[in-house]
């Protein structure tokens, strides 16, 4: 069950404990695993709802078989659930961070990239992303109406490939700060995590000692779950990767606090504050997942997270050894009648021709009573507990939930768990919500066929007197995770 939100709770690992609980569920897992075992990767991304936007011929003809080559090793091992799992989302929610493109490959200096791109957020319904080539030459070719086709500095994959290439998802263990445990069943993170790296003013690194300025320093106290002992090795390897001759390298805080990160004596990295002047030049930018510890590590020693809640390979490289994971599964659908306490006596309800229906009171005395509502009256508890299942069910909060992740079989199988395999469903808040989910992947028709904008007028909802854009733009007002 989803973690609930306290006074004194971090809003951001609440929203991540979210997207663990809805963004990435156990049947996409086992589906993209069943499919990836024979080689299917393009069914893989189907299952994982990634869209493919290249074409191995005709990059095989503009590049050469040698980057195709390259291009389909990459794709094989492609973990499509894993990339999802990891990608930026935002608070409170935590969905997908919409209208952005991050590199997961590049081929060659200034060659072709490899990206992962997600709609805007007026056509973020479902949940999707897609997988596209890029090339600096020719860098709005192929992405159609998307507002951000150049990729995204802040969300660089290349350099952190086992957040989705599953050859090296053992790697976040190390590249996580996670401590190595030699057994399966070695001590948690409570007794053996290193403490959380919140505000601190140095850390040891590979490099050595890491020089905390003054101004930086204060600036890193406001700041809760940066990898700060993790920086320098990221920024040189960052460097190194961009042949950068420059030696120092932007750390992105917030949106107003940025530290620059000096690697000019190797034995003492230095940080120190940047001023509006510094913020001109063009500089490295350190990429999110070396600024921030991983969220499912902040999970684990928040005691927010089990372990066999993650993803699998997220839990093989956390927790060597440990099997695959028991991912919560939408309740199973209840079987037979439900017992209701009416005037005294327990009265059953239960599915009937698709329609859950009181089965102890007779068809006279039913139009009585809903004659008597009708007319401002108290109903029969069986009406009234009809009428909460379709209106205001116990499991709504999880409907909408998988619905804004893009689960659309996960929310219907909820439904069905509530009111059996062949109901039918009243006017209501459940109605509306599959209502609304079902415009949204229109809208995200659109966009992909390139026929959508931000002003595309979202389709009048007759059945209840409301548009659904307001719903669908919700996203929109939301703040990132990493602000």
């Amino acid at each position: 069950m989803h973690h609930a939100l306290t006074a004194n709770e971090d809003l951001r690992l609440t929203a991540w404990s979210h997207a663990r609980s809805f963004a990435v569920p156990t049947s996409m897992i086992e589906s993209v695993a069943a499919r990836r075992a024979v080689g299917d990767w393009a069914g893989a991304c189907a299952a994982a709802r990634v869209d493919v936007d290249l074409d191995l011929k005709t990059a095989g003809r503009a590049r050469g078989e040698q980057f195709v080559a390259r291009l389909r090793d990459d794709l094989r091992h492609l973990a499509p659930d894993l990339l999802r799992w990891h990608f930026p989302r935002i608070a409170p929610d935590g969905l997908l961070r919409s209208g952005i493109t991050a590199t997961l490959a590049r081929y060659g200096p200034g060659g072709v990239h490899l990206v992962a791109r997600t709609p805007p957020s007026w056509a973020g319904a479902g949940q999707r992303i897609s997988l596209a080539l890029w090339d600096p030459d020719r860098p709005r070719d192929g992405a159609g109406r998307h507002p951000h086709p150049r990729p995204d500095r802040r969300f660089r994959f290349d350099l952190h490939r086992h957040l989705w290439d599953a050859r090296r998802a053992g790697e976040l263990r190390e590249r996580g700060g996670w401590p190595t445990m030699s057994e399966p069943d070695a001590p948690g993170p409570a007794a053996s995590g290193p403490a959380a790296p919140g505000a601190v003013t140095s850390g040891a690194t590979a490099t050595g000692a890491l020089v905390v300025e003054p101004d930086a320093a204060e600036v890193l106290a406001l700041v809760d779950g940066c990898a700060v002992d993790r920086w320098a090795d990221e920024a040189a390897l960052l460097l190194r990767a961009d042949g950068s001759e420059g030696r120092a390298v932007t750390v992105r805080l917030t949106s107003r606090h940025r530290l620059v990160l000096r690697l000019d004596d190797a034995r003492e990295p230095r940080l120190t504050g940047e001023s509006r002047r510094d913020r001109s030049r063009v500089r490295a930018v350190l990429p999110d997942a070396a600024t921030w510890v991983p969220p499912d590590v902040e999970l684990l020693r928040a005691g927010l997270i089990e372990l066999d809640r993650l993803h699998p390979l997220v839990a093989a490289a956390l927790r060597p050894g440990h099997g695959p994971p028991g991912a919560p599964r939408s309740p199973d659908a209840p079987r037979g009648s439900r017992l209701v306490d009416c005037r005294g006596a327990a009265h059953r309800i239960a599915v009937v021709d698709g329609v859950l229906v009181p089965l102890d009171h007779d068809p006279v005395e039913l139009r009585r009573e809903e004659l008597l509502v009708a007319l401002g009256g108290p109903g029969l508890p069986c009406l009234r507990a009809i009428d909460e299942v379709h209106r205001a069910p116990e499991s709504l909060v999880d409907v909408r939930a998988r619905l804004d992740h893009g689960d659309a079989a996960g929310a219907l199988d909820v439904v069905e768990g509530l009111l059996g395999p062949e109901a039918v469903l009243r006017q209501g808040v459940l109605r509306d919500e599959l209502d609304a989910a079902a415009r949204g992947r229109i809208a995200h028709g659109l966009f992909r066929a390139g026929l959508g904008g931000r002003r595309t007028p979202f389709p009048w909802n007759w059945e209840n007197r409301r548009g659904v854009a307001p719903r669908l733009r919700r996203s929109a007002h939301r703040i990132p995770l990493h602000h």
